[in-house]
């Protein structure tokens, strides 16, 4: 007879969004939230038996109920109340893991005290994904769509050539990539001092895009991990960083047919084919845990 495997359940993209009014000045979280629980879910698999199935309805009405309850006063504390509360509060549920994609927004500024109209921020959407068992904690952050361009100090020589190769050295270029990164934290357990993850996330993308801007670059493997190694070295927090970085090539256009002479002034911007350049950075002693493959995280 077959045996059933790895299972989960839950209700995937709940869009909360949570206005904060302090007078006439507001805040906003804007939230992407997923539930996946797993646990003692064979018999609903064998039988159809829901003794044991919380409704994926009720996960969503709870996202709604802590927002309110709660407040959200980061992705990653909202999904820490929401996972100990799916744990906790039913037996048979063994693990939840709470994935959160935020959506900034920027206030425009305007004369007198309001402060309630806002513009979306395009630059990156942060990410956090937090799984709880009932005593241990995994919390991994992150960003994606995050794009940033270098348009000097980046080489590209020196490489393997055989009967394919047709791309010329470069010894001044572009280099450009959209970030997308996973960072884990060594908190685990409730006994442990819990990080800020507000100011974590916001220290980690300073020294992301500061590596980014200081390395002179001779590959964007050099790039990557440069970006992980000022985190590590700077964030006693974190243990492992992962990059997906594909890079957004931008090639000289020939501008001699028109008697003009390109001097590294006029570029043809392609999104595909790209490369992608992914590495994971970690402390030394330290196991990696993040995926490989981001797409499933």
């Amino acid at each position: 007879m077959p045996i059933l495997g790895q299972n989960q359940y839950g209700k995937s993209e709940n869009r909360v969004v949570r206005i904060t009014r302090d007078g006439a000045t507001h805040h906003i979280k804007d939230l992407n939230v997923s539930v996946a629980l797993s646990g003692d879910m064979e018999e609903v698999h064998y039988s159809g038996s829901n003794a044991n199935v919380l409704p994926t309805d009720t996960t969503k009405n709870t996202v709604y109920a802590f927002a309110k309850e709660h407040g959200i006063e980061s992705a990653e504390q909202f999904g820490i109340h929401l996972a100990r509360h799916f744990v906790s509060s039913q037996e048979p549920i063994r693990t939840a893991r709470i994935r959160v994609e935020e959506y900034s927004w920027e206030r425009i500024e305007t004369p007198g005290e309001d402060g309630h109209s806002f513009v979306r921020q395009g630059q990156e959407t942060r990410l956090a994904q937090i799984t709880y068992d009932g005593s241990s904690w995994e919390v991994v952050s992150g960003l994606k769509d995050l794009t940033v361009m270098n348009s000097t100090n980046s080489e590209f020589w020196g490489y393997v050539k055989d009967k394919y190769t047709t791309l010329p050295e470069a010894y001044d270029r572009i280099l450009a990539t959209e970030v997308s990164s996973r960072w884990r934290f060594n908190w685990t357990d409730d006994a442990q001092e819990a990080p800020d993850w507000e100011e974590s996330y916001a220290q980690v993308k300073k020294h992301m895009l500061g590596a980014f801007a200081d390395t002179y670059s001779l590959s964007l493997q050099q790039t990557l991990y440069a970006m992980g190694t000022r985190i590590i070295e700077n964030r006693a927090e974190i243990d492992e960083v992962r990059f997906s970085l594909p890079n957004k090539h931008h090639f000289l256009v020939d501008l001699e047919p028109f008697g003009l002479k390109n001097d590294n002034e006029v570029y043809f911007a392609a999104d595909r084919p790209y490369g992608l350049i992914e590495a994971t950075v970690l402390r030394d002693g330290v196991e990696p845990r993040i995926p490989v493959d981001l797409t499933n995280l």
